[in-house]
């Protein structure tokens, strides 16, 4: 008998093709397993053995779900698609982190006009590769082929992560006092938020696609700096806690600083960060000139050059600077908390 329906093909699914999906994304699924992995690819869930509770009192499960936004648009007009499974993974991981949680699996979810099975292979390869950089394994996943939803080339990609802390490690902001040090993260590039803007700035579309123009500023085309994958901070972030009080951390995602420092601040701080001590990457004066986009709607939308913020007091300051360029981040001080409304003042 088939294990195929020639009736459901003649509606736009080939389930044929999602087998051939799978049978090319195994090795990439495999560079992920862990120790508590158990089983592989097929069943009807994925499952993980929860060995990390162990040597904790109170263990507790911290998760978190995001998708690459309209970053995707990108992948279709050049046609690469190993990168944004990435920064799907890091939107996940690099959010539960800052509560001090260990990434232990993800899953990913991938909407698509028609199954190409290399296509989704190459897009569960950038997911592997994200949960390799974090240390998590990739358990399973779900590709649901969408004939007259979306058309045959697009696709949207999603997933969740779940990792685990001892809830007496959990950071809280309430703990974060006047006169304690923000340290910078530099970002890799524009990460996976603020693309609708993006696109609208170089008027990136079907009919005028200028990714392939070399820009002497960016040290490359843009389409290649556009697609950077976000940087994923997990291991550094791990270090750093077993070294140093971690009292805060910031993930600066959509709403740039504005949105995200002050989730990191209890009621009555404000983050000082001072300007001229952000780096500013070049793709952001980029944006800025060529949108002629006002700086507050910069900050408030992009992470300029920061793609997370650490709160630790001053005297845990240098310790925890050495310990993040040992990790290869090349961490800087970038401001301070001071009392006042909880918010962010650039000075």
């Amino acid at each position: 008998m088939k294990n195929y329906s020639d009736s459901y093909k003649s509606a736009g699914v080939d389930v044929t093709a999602g087998y051939e999906a799978v049978r090319l994304m195994k090795d990439s699924v495999d560079r992920t397993k862990t120790n508590a992995v158990l089983g592989g690819l097929g069943g009807f869930g994925g499952m993980v053995q929860l060995t990390e509770f162990k040597n904790m009192d109170e263990p507790v499960l911290v998760s978190g779900t995001d998708g690459c936004g309209t970053k995707v648009k990108l992948a279709f007009l050049m046609d690469k698609h190993n990168t944004v499974g990435i920064d799907c993974v890091a939107m996940c991981v690099n959010d539960i982190v800052c509560s001090g949680a260990k990434p232990l699996f993800f899953l990913d979810y991938i909407a698509i006009g028609k199954n190409y099975p290399e296509k989704v292979a190459a897009l569960v390869s950038g997911v592997a590769e994200g949960c390799v950089q974090a240390g998590c394994a990739l358990v399973g996943g779900e590709t649901a082929e969408h004939p007259g939803l979306m058309p045959v080339d697009e696709y949207d990609l999603a997933g969740f992560a779940v990792g685990i802390v001892d809830k007496k490690h959990i950071l809280d902001n309430e703990n974060v006092k006047e006169g304690d040090v923000i340290i910078a993260l530099p970002s890799s590039g524009v990460h996976s938020n603020g693309f609708s803007l993006v696109r609208k700035v170089f008027a990136i579309s079907e009919g005028n696609n200028n990714l392939g123009e070399y820009v002497e500023s960016l040290g490359g085309t843009l389409g290649e700096t556009l697609l950077t994958p976000t940087k994923i901070y997990v291991k550094p972030v791990l270090a750093l806690l077993e070294k140093v009080r971690v009292k805060s951390i910031a993930h600066i995602t959509g709403g740039g600083f504005y949105e995200n420092v002050p989730r990191a601040l209890p009621d009555g701080k404000k983050a000082v960060i001072r300007k001229k001590d952000v780096r500013v990457l070049p793709v952001f004066d980029l944006i800025a000139e060529t949108g002629k986009i006002p700086e507050n709607d910069m900050y408030s939308t992009f992470n300029m050059g920061v793609g997370m913020m650490v709160i630790v007091s001053p005297q845990d300051a240098d310790t925890a600077l050495k310990t993040l360029k040992s990790c290869g981040e090349d961490a800087y001080i970038i401001g301070a908390v001071k009392n006042g409304e909880k918010g962010v003042e650039l000075c």
